[in-house]
């Protein structure tokens, strides 16, 4: 490992990483991935920089198209700033028919910004429309930084959002 990626990393984020490696066979160190990344983006502050995938791509001894890839591909992974809890609201047929779209509407104006923005004090990131959150039987429902919240109404809405620091 390089001084580089050494300061990079955190001693924190290489601790929990390095307790997800051990899950997993010396040869299979890319099995991971995600889990590095996602402890490395709560280390900055909720998204991952090419500079930071360089370096878990190093540490795990692996390509950084691969480290690119993984983080491209799936939604809990930010690649850009944004703010510090990520609400998903999820969007598909069933969340629909129970009133997700009002839940997002509702959203949109209690904070001030449209889905995929951010508040301007960078508190709350309201992603960018979920296809599916798997839970069709609570819906509407949202996720608030990777807590399930289901059986949404306005004011519901309001009490978990107002929690937040």
């Amino acid at each position: 490992m390089t001084e580089k990626t050494n300061q990079l990393l955190t001693e924190h984020s290489r601790a929990e990483i390095d307790s997800w490696l051990a899950k997993y066979p010396e040869d299979a160190k890319q099995s991971a991935v995600l889990a590095a990344l996602r402890i490395v983006q709560h280390q900055n502050n909720g998204y991952v920089t090419v500079e930071l995938m360089d370096a878990i791509a190093e540490y795990l001894e692996m390509e950084p198209i691969s480290v690119y890839e993984v983080a491209s591909f799936y939604s809990m992974i930010e690649t850009k700033p944004c703010g510090r809890h990520h609400v998903s609201i999820c969007t598909n047929i069933s969340c629909m028919l129970m009133g997700s779209d009002q839940i997002v509407e509702h959203c949109e104006k209690k904070l001030g910004i449209k889905i995929g923005e951010s508040t301007p004090d960078g508190r709350i990131y309201l992603k960018k429309e979920e296809e599916c959150l798997a839970a069709c039987g609570g819906g509407p429902m949202m996720q608030v930084d990777h807590v399930y919240y289901e059986d949404l109404t306005p004011e519901k809405v309001d009490e978990i959002l107002d929690k937040l620091d």
